[in-house]
């Protein structure tokens, strides 16, 4: 997938798709919205309302209040690409947000997957 495509993306309809991978595992929204409010800096209801206004990925991130400095110590490898070789910063939070996602889905800590400067 080119990455203009997943930037016009609206993340409205990616987000419950992230909730439903978690649920399946066993894990919630809240914890879904958890991350995305570090990551992100977003509150509840202003995740919600770029939820609502359909915002694609790009204004999303574009419009994050605070992205955390911590999401750096996010590493590895999600859809075959290593995040720290990924020079789009966009497409780097994207990536980010997707790995994340996939820790919570595979049952690791929320305080292990919300990094904190050693």
């Amino acid at each position: 997938m080119d990455n203009e495509r997943v930037y016009k993306m609206a993340f409205a309809k990616v987000y419950p798709l992230y909730i439903t991978k978690v649920e399946r595992k066993g894990r919630t929204k809240k914890e879904v919205d958890e991350i995305i409010h570090w990551l992100t800096g977003y509150t509840e209801r202003g995740l919600e309302f770029q939820i609502k206004k359909e915002a694609t990925f790009e204004e999303f991130f574009a419009k994050a209040p605070k992205m955390n400095p911590n999401r750096t110590l996010v590493k590895g490898v999600i859809c075959g690409v290593r995040i720290e070789e990924i020079t789009g910063p966009l497409m780097r939070e994207v990536r980010y947000l997707d790995k994340l996602i996939d820790e919570l889905a595979k049952g690791r800590p929320m305080e292990k997957i919300l990094r904190k400067e050693i």
